[in-house]
């Protein structure tokens, strides 16, 4: 028999409330963690584990965006999943309709976020350095899986906003990456409307910064180059920095060109031209 949380199309609680109803709240991301002015919380219930994302509370003004903006970024990932399936993604179970908008019941992945404050990002103990220090065969495996999602959304139409390693959680114990926090994505090229879009400036392209410029699959070439730079590399695009060969090298600099037109034309031939350069490295 499914549980509550699975079953249930609509509530008139809150959301934590509803969730301490079910089971037992294990983990609560809140403002603590993170500014979005999301709530996301760990479920317990009976021997099952589920993460529950919420748009958090409607008076919340400290946010950098609305109540309703992020109602609909949540709506939008409701979208995106049903219509992108990849192994990386941790599978949507249900969604719930509550007074503060949709909560987002999702299957519990284990692991680690990459993704870690700039001030431990030097340190051995942290995800980030521990993935980076990982056998240089496991650690191609887990950016192919990043790699290989971004190909298969974009065959899709799907175009990459706001990602960062912080949409990384890799599980040591398996060797298993998965994807999440995904709900910027659009399903469209779009206008920049904004200036410097949200994100971080490890990963985004030059347009990400230009007032009118458009985002399309060009910009996730280039987010990807900057992936390869994050965890082959230290951040840059020097070859004396780098440690995964000439092949690789060239990928990373076609991918980080600053005129679009100089980059690789899709994610497709990005994907194929990694593929080759890792030769029979990458383990599936």
């Amino acid at each position: 028999m499914d549980h509550l949380l699975i079953e249930t199309q609509m509530i008139a609680q809150s959301p934590g409330d509803f969730l301490r109803s079910t089971g037992q709240v294990f983990a609560v991301f809140d403002e603590r963690t993170q500014d979005s002015g999301n709530i996301s919380y760990g479920v317990l219930a009976g021997d099952r584990r589920f993460f529950v994302k919420t748009a958090g509370m409607p008076e919340n003004s400290k946010a950098h965006l609305s109540h309703e903006q992020r109602v609909a970024l949540l709506r939008n990932a409701v979208i995106f999943r049903r219509q992108v399936d990849h192994y990386s993604l941790p599978e949507l179970l249900n969604v719930i309709e509550s007074p503060s908008g949709p909560m987002l019941v999702y299957r519990w992945v284990p692991g680690e976020l990459l993704g870690v404050e700039r001030s431990r990002r030097a340190d051995p103990a942290s995800p980030f350095q521990r993935f980076r220090a990982l056998p240089f065969s496991d650690l191609l495996t887990g950016l192919d899986v990043v790699f290989d999602f971004h190909r298969s959304a974009a065959e899709l139409g799907w175009v990459a906003v706001d990602f960062y390693d912080g949409a990384m959680i890799y599980d040591f114990a398996t060797q298993t990456l998965r994807l999440i926090d995904l709900d910027n994505y659009r399903d469209r090229p779009f206008t920049n409307e904004m200036g410097r879009m949200f994100g971080s400036t490890r990963f985004m392209a030059p347009e990400e910064f230009e007032l009118g410029a458009i985002i399309d699959e060009g910009t996730t070439v280039f987010t990807m180059g900057r992936v390869i730079s994050v965890f082959l590399s230290d951040g840059t695009l020097e070859l004396t920095s780098f440690r995964g060969g000439t092949s690789l090298y060239e990928v990373m600099i076609n991918a980080c060109q600053p005129e679009r037109k100089e980059r690789f034309p899709s994610m497709k031939a990005f994907h194929a031209a990694w593929f080759a350069a890792c030769g029979h490295i990458i383990r599936h």
